[in-house]
């Protein structure tokens, strides 16, 4: 069975939040297209996520083997809590991101799993002279829904919107090359202007849905 992940970054209920009342939308309307798909969703405020401490990693990059004497019994579980989250995102077959616009980037969070899931022989491969992402190996797609306060002209979005950027870079650089950007932005400050953003947003979703 396929596999979508559903990976929210906000601490906010979903009928609060702008990105993940799009999200949601989105997984409903896909799962309705491929009912075959399983669906694996978490709140990355919700979950726990390793601080990546040098002890977990030798001299080339990669994470020490599980069964390390010098390594405590935490220190084992929040090993193989690592190689969990990195085994499960390569697991996957599509990616669905519901994410605030903060500061110009997305809440740090979303940063400390990305690092966690990014490992040598497991998403990455590092050699020497280069670093090869291993998730171009089936199919694979991501779709990343970003809600911002603020409009976010597409002539300026790199300058302003740093997030989508780096998203965008990150799995293409890991080997996940089909990528799309739902852009719920303008939310404003009262709830008529978020339901208008939000409205926007879902028929956005209605439309890369019947795409893919």
């Amino acid at each position: 069975m396929k596999t979508l992940l559903y990976i929210t970054v906000n601490s906010k209920p979903e009928h609060s939040s702008a990105c993940k009342s799009v999200g949601r939308v989105f997984v409903n309307e896909f799962k309705a297209k491929y009912p075959d798909y399983e669906i694996n969703e978490f709140d990355l405020y919700d979950i726990s996520i390793p601080k990546l401490k040098c002890q977990y990693f030798n001299q080339q990059s990669s994470l020490v083997d599980v069964n390390d004497s010098s390594l405590s019994k935490a220190e084992t579980e929040t090993l193989n809590r690592i190689i969990e989250l990195a085994q499960e995102f390569k697991a996957a077959d599509f990616y669905v991101f519901a994410v605030p616009l903060w500061n110009m980037l997305f809440p740090s969070p979303l940063k400390e799993y990305l690092d966690c899931v990014i490992q040598n022989d497991i998403t990455v491969k590092v050699s020497p002279d280069k670093i090869t992402g291993l998730l171009s190996d089936k199919k694979r797609i991501a779709v990343y829904i970003q809600s911002s306060g603020g409009p976010v002209p597409w002539i300026i979005e790199g300058k302003v919107s740093h997030g989508t950027t780096y998203i965008k870079d990150i799995l293409k650089f890991i080997g996940i090359t089909e990528y799309y950007e739902i852009l719920v932005d303008k939310t404003g400050y009262t709830e008529k202007e978020q339901q208008k953003a939000i409205d926007k947003g879902i028929k956005q979703v209605k439309t890369l849905v019947k795409k893919l």
